[in-house]
């Protein structure tokens, strides 16, 4: 195995040979699929009468249109069950994998990959979904990708791609007590910018990364798209592997200690050469709400929305763009500005260590008069997991609706969307203009427990004070 980053060692274990353009064919170990971007490369197959090639590289969920109030079939928006009909028979002609809705294993493609033991360290992971770096947090390199892509690895369990430069981000120390990873994904966004990440892999590293669990690394590893790199990963380590060892497609017997062993070898090296490595103190990353119309524009709880002149000029742009469209004005506090809507869930926080989290604000309050408040599992198995634990029952108590697994509000290609001018506190990945459902509809990133903490006061506040 030759010297370098764990990007490296996967690459060049999965490169099939380099294209005449340059690029690298890479061979594909796992293809993740579902209901929306699946569709029309099925079709391109179809009309070059081509096969899946590895039918048993390829596992489907439905997750994007499913309603999370009621999901009886047929559905009531016809264009929803037209698109699940459409996978259901894409999976069932081409004898796939699929996890639908009632099978115990259906929820976001990035909950469930995870949660059953198929994302695995060293492995190269596609889906049609851009966040799919959240497998990273595996040690695997994992790419979104678009539809002619995904007809490309359905067919030839390979992709046409180039390599990436790598950047270490490095965060050490404890992070203070009501601060959690999505404050520290929020704040390396900040910092480094939307742009950022543009033509890097991210490793995330230090002793920050190495005392989470697997789901805070895999919040982490979801928005480091978010940040411009095109995947984020965590090398692996004891704690991927006592999460790995019990799960449903993870290796047994001999063959599990022939894996770590493996696993363990494509490790980046202690000498390996990164591109750029940026280093941050845990204990300076504050509870983290963005402000603005990317993931980028976000502030600590306490800090007060930037004035154009306090911006690099490249910013202000968006930034004065961003004071409009969201009616907030530069220098004014983020704390204390009112909200209409707090969503609890999605493919960064839908994990039952969120749900946890978020329980224990709601725990004994209550939601604040004129506050619509939701939690929706990332998947069947979290669902029954947070019931078993009865935070189903504290989130009713609390004035909170209980849902079914689903995107739901995440991105709105459902029935869960904002109306109008609603301003929401979500625990998803994107606040770009319209993506929950509105045209107008405006949006705040924050951590899970920072999302019940708006809730019970009805406003932006800050988690520390109920902790």
């Amino acid at each position: 195995m030759s010297k370098g980053t764990l990007f490296d060692k996967v690459w060049d274990l999965h490169s099939v040979s380099t294209l005449p353009s340059g690029l690298t064919q890479l061979f594909i170990g796992l293809h993740l699929i579902h209901e929306v971007t699946s569709p029309q490369a099925f079709a391109m197959l179809r009309e070059r009468g081509l096969k899946v090639l590895f039918p048993q590289r390829t596992v489907a969920t439905v997750d994007h249109i499913v309603p999370t109030d009621n999901q009886a079939r047929p559905f009531a928006d016809s264009v929803a069950e037209a698109m699940i009909q459409a996978l259901e028979q894409n999976c069932q002609e081409n004898n796939l994998t699929f996890f639908n809705i009632g099978s115990g294993n259906q929820g976001i493609v990035h909950v469930i990959a995870p949660e059953l033991g198929l994302t695995q360290p060293g492995m190269t992971i596609a889906c049609g979904d851009s966040h799919t770096s959240s497998h990273g947090a595996f040690g695997a390199i994992a790419f979104g990708i678009g539809t002619s892509q995904v007809r490309d690895v359905l067919a030839s369990q390979t992709l046409a791609l180039a390599k990436l430069k790598v950047r270490k981000i490095e965060v050490n120390g404890n992070l203070n007590p009501g601060v959690y990873a999505k404050d520290v994904i929020l704040h390396v966004i900040r910092t480094l910018g939307v742009k950022g990440g543009v033509g890097y892999a991210y490793e995330f590293a230090g002793t920050t990364f190495e005392q989470m669990n697997m789901e805070e690394r895999m919040t982490v590893c979801n928005m480091a798209i978010e940040g411009g790199a095109r995947c984020g990963y965590v090398n692996p380590d004891q704690v991927t592997y006592d999460y790995l060892q019990t799960r449903d497609f993870a290796p047994k017997g001999a063959e599990w200690d022939q894996a770590v062993a493996w696993w363990e070898s494509i490790k980046s090296d202690t000498d390996a050469e990164y591109d750029d490595v940026v280093i941050f103190d845990a204990a300076e990353i504050p509870p983290t709400v963005t402000w603005g119309i990317t993931p980028g524009q976000g502030i600590g709880i306490n800090q007060f929305i930037p004035k154009p002149e306090e911006l690099l000029e490249e910013d202000r742009f968006v930034a004065e763009e961003a004071y409009r469209y969201m009616d907030l004005l530069p220098g004014q506090p983020i704390k204390g500005t009112k909200i209409d809507v707090c969503f609890i869930g999605s493919c960064t926080n839908g994990r039952i260590s969120d749900l946890r989290e978020a329980a224990k604000i709601a725990q004994g309050r209550h939601v604040a008069a004129g506050i619509k408040a939701f939690v929706v599992p990332g998947s069947e198995r979290v669902k029954q997991a947070a019931e078993a634990e009865g935070l189903d029952k504290i989130f009713e108590a609390a004035g909170f609706e209980w849902r079914e697994p689903g995107c739901s509000m995440c991105l709105a290609m459902n029935p869960d969307k904002l109306q109008g001018r609603q301003i929401s506190a979500s625990s998803s990945n994107r606040n770009f203009k319209g993506r929950q459902g509105s045209a107008s509809g405006r949006t705040l990133l924050m951590s899970p427990a920072m999302v019940a903490t708006a809730a019970i006061t009805g406003e932006v506040a800050d988690v520390r004070d109920l902790l």
